[in-house]
């Protein structure tokens, strides 16, 4: 039987190392804030679901409606920071406008809310505006000087 096993070796004496090493540090180089894509996640999953965890989804539907369309784009923008960094950090300052929007959304699209809605709301708009700023100054950190 043939020795397929083979013992460690530099990889430096491989023909594509540059190619190699090029394109890891691409794919690491947008990961510089993927401790935020997480939070942004969880977010957006609490956004959909505060109506439910808070109890107002009976007294104020418009903004349970609200808050569930919201969390779910919450969510979306965390998983398209995680899927494609490169190209969704561009995207953070509709995260900042989606934060203070949550902010004074109580008062636009709910009918004369509560102490506890509007907490809920104006922290997870505060949150989000957070976020957003977190991964916006990340990407134009990164962008070069034109």
């Amino acid at each position: 039987m043939a020795n397929v096993s083979h013992g460690r070796s530099d990889i430096t004496s491989h023909p594509d190392v540059s190619e190699m090493r090029e394109r890891y540090a691409r794919m690491l180089g947008g990961r510089d804030v993927a401790l935020v894509d997480g939070p942004v996640f969880l977010l957006g999953l609490y956004c959909a679901a505060s109506p439910w965890i808070l109890h107002y989804s009976t007294s104020q539907p418009a903004l349970m409606t609200h808050n569930l369309i919201m969390g779910i784009a919450i969510g979306l923008l965390a998983l398209g920071f995680t899927r494609a960094p490169e190209r969704m950090y561009g995207l953070s300052w509709a995260m900042c406008a989606m934060g203070i929007w949550m902010i004074i959304a109580p008062w636009v699209v709910g009918s004369s809310p509560d102490t506890g809605v509007i907490i809920n709301n104006v922290v997870i708009g505060a949150l989000a505006l957070c976020l957003g700023l977190v991964c916006a100054a990340s990407a134009a950190r990164r962008t070069p000087a034109t």
